[in-house]
């Protein structure tokens, strides 16, 4: 598991889509789709169900969500903390 495979499942979850998603994050829908499944697999499960119309969080995923976006925010703000005690 890496932090781009989390920023990937959070903006899929935000955008609802892979394709937005991927553009977003300024890679392309086969990357993004190749890191999520990758993520699925370590975790055990799926983290989205995809029809060809809909993306949407499975039970999994609602439930990862949370902490998908905590840790995320904890990155964040560990590189603030880094550039205010530079300063």
């Amino acid at each position: 598991m890496n932090l781009t495979q989390l920023q990937f499942v959070q903006a899929i979850a935000e955008t609802g889509s892979f394709s937005r998603a991927a553009e977003r994050c300024f890679v392309t829908q086969p990357t993004l789709s190749n890191a999520v499944a990758h993520l699925e697999d370590e975790l055990g499960g799926r983290l989205f169900s995809r029809t060809t119309r809909k993306v949407g969080l499975t039970p999994l995923g609602e439930h990862l969500l949370p902490f998908i976006r905590s840790a995320l925010g904890a990155i964040d703000d560990l590189l603030q903390s880094a550039k205010l005690y530079k300063s």
